[in-house]
Protein backbone atom coordinates (compact mmCIF):
# COMPACT_ATOMS: atom_id res chain seq x y z
CA UNK A 1 0.00 0.00 0.00
CA UNK A 2 1.31 3.08 -0.90
CA UNK A 3 1.87 5.65 2.09
CA UNK A 4 1.70 8.15 -0.16
CA UNK A 5 -2.37 7.28 -1.03
CA UNK A 6 -3.80 5.93 2.01
CA UNK A 7 -3.95 7.00 5.77
CA UNK A 8 -4.30 10.27 8.21
CA UNK A 9 -0.56 11.22 6.24
CA UNK A 10 -1.60 10.93 3.11
CA UNK A 11 -0.05 12.91 1.15
CA UNK A 12 -2.23 14.92 -1.42
CA UNK A 13 -0.86 16.24 -5.02
CA UNK A 14 -1.08 20.01 -5.68
CA UNK A 15 -3.97 20.26 -7.84
CA UNK A 16 -3.34 22.59 -10.93
CA UNK A 17 -2.38 25.79 -10.95
CA UNK A 18 -4.99 28.44 -10.88
CA UNK A 19 -4.40 31.01 -13.59
CA UNK A 20 -2.70 34.03 -13.07
CA UNK A 21 -5.53 37.10 -12.82
CA UNK A 22 -6.20 39.07 -15.84
CA UNK A 23 -5.03 42.88 -14.52
CA UNK A 24 -8.37 44.57 -16.65
CA UNK A 25 -6.14 46.92 -19.02
CA UNK A 26 -6.35 50.41 -17.90
CA UNK A 27 -7.93 52.84 -19.94
CA UNK A 28 -6.33 55.28 -22.39
CA UNK A 29 -7.32 58.95 -20.98
CA UNK A 30 -4.42 60.30 -23.33
CA UNK A 31 -6.72 60.29 -26.55
CA UNK A 32 -9.75 61.62 -25.41
CA UNK A 33 -8.06 64.60 -22.97
CA UNK A 34 -6.52 65.10 -26.44
CA UNK A 35 -9.69 65.52 -27.81
CA UNK A 36 -11.13 67.34 -25.16
CA UNK A 37 -8.54 70.06 -25.43
CA UNK A 38 -9.15 70.27 -28.71
CA UNK A 39 -12.77 70.96 -28.54
CA UNK A 40 -12.68 73.22 -25.70
CA UNK A 41 -10.12 75.17 -27.54
CA UNK A 42 -12.23 75.45 -30.54
CA UNK A 43 -14.99 76.55 -28.13
CA UNK A 44 -13.28 79.28 -26.99
CA UNK A 45 -12.07 80.42 -30.99
CA UNK A 46 -15.71 81.07 -31.72
CA UNK A 47 -16.75 82.36 -28.57
CA UNK A 48 -13.83 85.34 -29.08
CA UNK A 49 -14.33 85.22 -33.08
CA UNK A 50 -18.14 86.10 -32.03
CA UNK A 51 -16.79 89.11 -29.68
CA UNK A 52 -14.64 90.39 -31.88
CA UNK A 53 -17.40 90.71 -34.52
CA UNK A 54 -19.38 92.07 -32.08
CA UNK A 55 -16.40 94.36 -30.91
CA UNK A 56 -15.95 95.78 -34.39
CA UNK A 57 -19.66 96.60 -35.72
CA UNK A 58 -19.80 98.15 -32.26
CA UNK A 59 -16.60 100.31 -32.75
CA UNK A 60 -17.74 101.45 -35.97
CA UNK A 61 -20.52 103.37 -35.21
CA UNK A 62 -18.34 105.43 -32.72
CA UNK A 63 -16.42 107.20 -34.68
CA UNK A 64 -19.64 108.30 -37.33
CA UNK A 65 -21.40 109.55 -34.18
CA UNK A 66 -18.44 111.30 -33.13
CA UNK A 67 -18.06 112.88 -36.53
CA UNK A 68 -21.74 113.58 -36.55
CA UNK A 69 -21.25 116.06 -33.76
CA UNK A 70 -19.02 118.33 -35.33
CA UNK A 71 -20.24 120.64 -37.76
CA UNK A 72 -18.43 120.07 -41.26
CA UNK A 73 -20.26 116.09 -40.83
CA UNK A 74 -23.37 117.17 -39.18
CA UNK A 75 -24.72 118.46 -42.34
CA UNK A 76 -24.89 116.30 -45.70
CA UNK A 77 -22.65 116.35 -48.35
CA UNK A 78 -25.08 117.80 -50.61
CA UNK A 79 -26.57 119.85 -48.40
CA UNK A 80 -25.45 123.02 -49.06
CA UNK A 81 -25.61 122.22 -52.95
CA UNK A 82 -29.14 122.00 -51.99
CA UNK A 83 -29.47 125.39 -49.89
CA UNK A 84 -27.75 127.11 -52.82
CA UNK A 85 -30.11 125.64 -54.99
CA UNK A 86 -33.30 127.06 -53.00
CA UNK A 87 -31.63 130.40 -52.71
CA UNK A 88 -32.69 132.59 -55.92
CA UNK A 89 -29.81 133.15 -58.27
CA UNK A 90 -29.68 136.90 -59.26
CA UNK A 91 -31.49 137.62 -62.30
CA UNK A 92 -28.81 137.67 -65.47
CA UNK A 93 -28.88 140.53 -66.87
CA UNK A 94 -29.43 140.46 -70.81
CA UNK A 95 -29.55 144.26 -72.06
CA UNK A 96 -27.42 146.77 -70.31
CA UNK A 97 -28.27 150.06 -71.87
CA UNK A 98 -28.58 152.59 -69.47
CA UNK A 99 -26.19 150.57 -67.10
CA UNK A 100 -22.85 151.47 -65.90
CA UNK A 101 -20.25 149.26 -66.25
CA UNK A 102 -16.52 149.63 -65.24
CA UNK A 103 -12.93 148.60 -66.87
CA UNK A 104 -10.27 150.53 -65.46
CA UNK A 105 -10.40 153.88 -64.79
CA UNK A 106 -13.05 154.34 -66.80
CA UNK A 107 -16.74 153.78 -66.34
CA UNK A 108 -18.80 153.02 -69.05
CA UNK A 109 -22.45 153.72 -69.68
CA UNK A 110 -24.46 152.39 -73.73
CA UNK A 111 -27.19 155.08 -73.76
CA UNK A 112 -28.58 154.26 -77.28
CA UNK A 113 -28.07 151.63 -80.35
CA UNK A 114 -28.66 152.69 -83.82
CA UNK A 115 -29.15 149.95 -86.23
CA UNK A 116 -29.55 149.74 -90.01
CA UNK A 117 -27.71 152.63 -91.44
CA UNK A 118 -26.46 152.58 -94.78
CA UNK A 119 -24.50 156.16 -95.38
CA UNK A 120 -22.62 157.94 -93.67
CA UNK A 121 -21.49 161.72 -94.81
CA UNK A 122 -23.64 164.61 -97.13
CA UNK A 123 -24.66 164.17 -100.86
CA UNK A 124 -20.97 164.91 -101.72
CA UNK A 125 -18.42 162.71 -99.61
CA UNK A 126 -19.12 160.15 -97.06
CA UNK A 127 -18.80 156.68 -96.41
CA UNK A 128 -21.51 153.51 -97.60
CA UNK A 129 -21.73 150.57 -95.50
CA UNK A 130 -20.64 146.87 -97.02
CA UNK A 131 -23.70 145.64 -94.79
CA UNK A 132 -24.96 148.14 -92.63
CA UNK A 133 -23.79 150.56 -90.06
CA UNK A 134 -24.60 150.17 -86.14
CA UNK A 135 -23.92 153.01 -84.04
CA UNK A 136 -23.10 152.74 -80.39
CA UNK A 137 -23.93 155.94 -78.57
CA UNK A 138 -21.55 156.01 -75.00
CA UNK A 139 -20.97 157.77 -72.36
CA UNK A 140 -17.33 157.42 -70.81
CA UNK A 141 -16.37 159.17 -67.29
CA UNK A 142 -12.73 159.34 -65.83
CA UNK A 143 -13.09 157.45 -62.19
CA UNK A 144 -9.63 157.92 -61.96
CA UNK A 145 -6.86 160.59 -60.49
CA UNK A 146 -5.45 161.45 -63.77
CA UNK A 147 -6.42 162.65 -66.99
CA UNK A 148 -6.72 160.04 -69.63
CA UNK A 149 -8.31 159.40 -73.24
CA UNK A 150 -10.27 156.91 -74.53
CA UNK A 151 -10.40 155.56 -78.84
CA UNK A 152 -12.60 153.62 -80.61
CA UNK A 153 -9.59 150.93 -80.78
CA UNK A 154 -9.85 147.34 -78.82
CA UNK A 155 -13.81 148.44 -78.11
CA UNK A 156 -15.51 144.91 -79.67
CA UNK A 157 -18.59 144.68 -80.70
CA UNK A 158 -20.40 140.72 -80.68
CA UNK A 159 -23.26 139.28 -82.46
CA UNK A 160 -25.46 136.14 -81.50
CA UNK A 161 -23.03 133.95 -83.10
CA UNK A 162 -19.81 135.09 -81.53
CA UNK A 163 -18.64 137.16 -84.34
CA UNK A 164 -16.07 139.87 -83.39
CA UNK A 165 -16.45 143.17 -84.71
CA UNK A 166 -13.75 146.65 -84.66
CA UNK A 167 -15.29 149.94 -85.04
CA UNK A 168 -15.09 151.73 -88.48
CA UNK A 169 -12.68 154.77 -87.95
CA UNK A 170 -13.64 156.20 -91.65
CA UNK A 171 -17.50 155.44 -90.94
CA UNK A 172 -17.10 157.87 -87.49
CA UNK A 173 -15.11 160.11 -89.29
CA UNK A 174 -17.69 161.12 -91.77
CA UNK A 175 -20.85 160.65 -89.80
CA UNK A 176 -21.34 163.78 -87.84
CA UNK A 177 -21.63 162.12 -84.49
CA UNK A 178 -20.04 163.12 -81.52
CA UNK A 179 -16.95 161.23 -82.08
CA UNK A 180 -14.20 163.40 -82.22
CA UNK A 181 -14.74 163.60 -77.93
CA UNK A 182 -12.96 160.16 -77.82
CA UNK A 183 -9.93 161.75 -78.98
CA UNK A 184 -9.62 164.29 -75.99
CA UNK A 185 -8.02 163.88 -72.65
CA UNK A 186 -10.56 163.21 -70.07
CA UNK A 187 -10.00 164.70 -67.17
CA UNK A 188 -10.78 162.66 -63.35
CA UNK A 189 -14.37 162.89 -62.57
CA UNK A 190 -15.29 164.45 -66.16
CA UNK A 191 -17.83 162.39 -69.20
CA UNK A 192 -17.76 162.57 -72.22
CA UNK A 193 -20.57 161.00 -74.74
CA UNK A 194 -19.44 159.90 -78.13
CA UNK A 195 -20.77 157.24 -80.49
CA UNK A 196 -18.66 153.71 -82.15
CA UNK A 197 -19.21 152.93 -85.33
CA UNK A 198 -19.57 149.21 -86.80
CA UNK A 199 -19.65 148.04 -90.31
CA UNK A 200 -21.75 144.49 -89.84
CA UNK A 201 -23.93 142.27 -91.89
CA UNK A 202 -27.47 143.11 -92.55
CA UNK A 203 -29.59 140.64 -90.30
CA UNK A 204 -27.31 140.95 -86.99
CA UNK A 205 -28.42 140.43 -84.31
CA UNK A 206 -26.19 142.23 -81.27
CA UNK A 207 -25.53 140.23 -78.35
CA UNK A 208 -22.74 142.48 -76.57
CA UNK A 209 -20.00 145.19 -77.01
CA UNK A 210 -16.61 144.59 -74.73
CA UNK A 211 -15.47 147.97 -73.85
CA UNK A 212 -11.77 148.86 -72.74
CA UNK A 213 -9.83 151.38 -70.74
CA UNK A 214 -6.86 150.31 -72.85
CA UNK A 215 -5.98 148.11 -74.70
CA UNK A 216 -3.87 145.95 -71.93
CA UNK A 217 -6.77 145.98 -69.72
CA UNK A 218 -9.27 143.04 -69.28
CA UNK A 219 -12.50 144.94 -70.47
CA UNK A 220 -15.73 144.90 -69.60
CA UNK A 221 -18.83 143.18 -71.61
CA UNK A 222 -22.15 145.33 -71.87
CA UNK A 223 -25.21 143.00 -73.03
CA UNK A 224 -26.94 144.31 -76.10
CA UNK A 225 -30.20 141.81 -75.85
CA UNK A 226 -29.72 140.05 -78.60
CA UNK A 227 -31.31 142.80 -81.03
Amino acid sequence: MNPDQHGPHAYHRPGPPMPPYAVPPRKRRGRGCLYGAIGGAATLFLMASCGAIVATTGGAADPAATSGDSPAASAPAGGDAGEKKDEKQPKKITNGIGREYRDGKFAFTVTKVRKGVKKVGNEYVGDTAQGQFVFIHVTVKNIGDEARSFTHHNQTLIDTEDREFEADPEASMWSGQDTKSFLQQINPGNSVKGTLIYDVPRGTKLKAIELHDSMFSRGVTVPLGGG
